[in-house]
């Protein structure tokens, strides 16, 4: 598991996911989390726009990020 060290106390799913470089780019993201490869604490997540905080694990394509304080 990567941790990815956040600034502020919550970030938007796709950004996270970008920040952690687990996509290439925004586009890549919106069509990730849409079709359902994204989980957020071990349940599908399907909105890009759902707010990530400390702690949380996100998974994405076999591999697992936890959000980190900064």
């Amino acid at each position: 598991m990567t941790e990815v060290p956040i600034r502020t106390e919550e970030i938007k799913l796709d950004q996270f996911l970008k920040l952690a470089a687990a996509v290439a780019g925004g586009g890549e993201a919106k069509v990730r989390v849409q079709s359902g490869e994204v989980t957020v604490n071990g349940a599908v997540e399907t909105r890009r726009g759902h707010r990530v905080r400390r702690g949380d694990v996100i998974g994405i394509g076999g591999r697992e990020y936890r959000v980190g304080p900064s």
